[in-house]
């Protein structure tokens, strides 16, 4: 019982009911200046419901009063953009005025109706008895008299579900807007993904380089070197910083500009934090590298900087090509070094996996693994 007489203490039942009205109260106006033309108002609605910024106030209405104010309803707040908006419009204006009729007669008349059952059960029978005009008076009717009430309920909570219902088939997003929130979401977890790689790169290739140079510093014993290498770590950890405070700023403010992110015209810094982790590098770039795309151009950096850290981290101190070329329309990169036991298998580990990812966003292709005795990590990124 309690499971039953529950939407009665809701307060969207009551606000519902008020949505269902409000159309009444014109229309109801309008009958009593032209009774003859009660059909007229929904004629009137025709070409109401094809004006644009009519949907915005359905809109806003049925988000209110249907559901609460809830921002995540499924109803639309936005005015009209194709013809088949303005028809659902049309629709839902024409379905609200009906709607709202049933809701009015039976606020009115299924009440009346109880209070007659209750006064014919007494033995009196009122002159302006409606249902029971040609009933006689009987005790009986007192058992009938709950069962207007159960209908008025049902009517009440029942087309209050209906009407919200309906307000979120006929003022539902659009083909286009469900889109445009798809594109928005799909942006957003690019960009999260994106942010994730950057930390991953960034902070990695510095603990990497730290880690190293640390230990080469331990086991060479030698001042000079410490110093060279404490200096190494001093400058990589400041670039580390700066790259993390850009991204939490970039977390903290949605709007804020992005600043300005590393390309292949930074590369040089790259094979220099290398050398003075004892890696043997040598670079070479071929072709415009400064016309590249901003975007491929920082993804290509990023790969670079994933590659050499996976160098240090399994290979250690050892010998390591890097090649970058700008040619017809494409960015070839390429870092090679000899192949030891310590590097793992191909597909293993968020970096590697990191550099497909990055290719395959931009249209491109990597490969990681094994080649000819050497570890090979070779992107191929379009620059259109």
């Amino acid at each position: 019982m309690a499971r039953f007489l529950r939407p009665l203490l809701r307060g969207t039942t009551y606000t519902r009911l008020l949505h269902l009205w409000v159309p009444m109260l014109l229309t109801s106006v309008w009958i009593l200046v032209s009774p003859e033309t009660p059909y007229a108002p929904a004629l009137v609605l025709i070409p109401v419901g094809l004006i644009p910024a009519v949907r915005i106030g359905e809109g806003v209405q049925a988000q209110l009063l249907l559901t609460a104010g809830k921002q995540d309803s499924g109803i639309s707040v936005a005015p009209s953009a194709t013809w088949r908006d303005r028809g659902r419009t049309v629709l839902w204006l024409e379905a609200r005025m009906a709607l709202g009729w049933v809701t009015s007669f039976a606020c009115v008349w299924l009440p009346v109706i109880a209070f007659e059952l209750i006064e014919s059960a007494r033995g009196r029978v009122p002159d302006d008895v409606w249902v029971l005009k040609e009933a006689s008076p009987s005790g009986w009717y007192a058992f009938l008299a709950p069962l207007p009430l159960i209908a008025l309920y049902a009517i009440v909570v029942g087309l209050g579900k209906v009407a919200t219902s309906l307000a979120r088939t006929l003022l539902g997003p659009s083909r286009a807007e469900r889109l445009a929130a798809m594109e928005e979401r799909t942006e957003q977890l690019l960009e999260r993904n994106r942010i994730a790689r950057e930390l991953h790169d960034s902070i990695g290739h510095a603990l990497t380089v730290a880690v190293v140079q640390a230990g080469a510093a331990r086991a060479a014993g030698d001042p000079e070197f410490t110093e060279r290498a404490l200096g190494a770590i001093e400058e990589t950890g400041r670039a580390a910083l700066e790259d993390l405070e850009r991204v939490l700023g970039v977390l903290r403010e949605a709007e804020r500009p992005v600043s300005s992110r590393p390309t292949l015209t930074d590369a040089d810094r790259l094979w220099e934090s290398a050398r003075a982790s004892g890696a043997k590098v040598d670079a070479e770039v071929t072709g415009p590298v400064e016309t590249v795309p901003g975007p491929v151009s920082r993804e290509g950096y990023r790969i670079l900087q994933e590659a050499l850290t996976n160098v240090l981290r399994h290979a250690g101190s050892v010998p390591v090509r890097v090649r970058i070329r700008v040619a017809d329309g494409t960015l070839d990169l390429e870092v090679r070094n000899p192949l030891t036991a310590a590097i793992p298998g191909p597909g293993r580990g968020s970096g590697l996996r990191g550099i497909r990812e990055r290719a395959a966003l931009l249209g491109g292709r990597a490969h990681t693994g094994p080649d000819a005795g050497d570890w090979q990590v070779h992107a191929e990124l379009p620059l259109g």
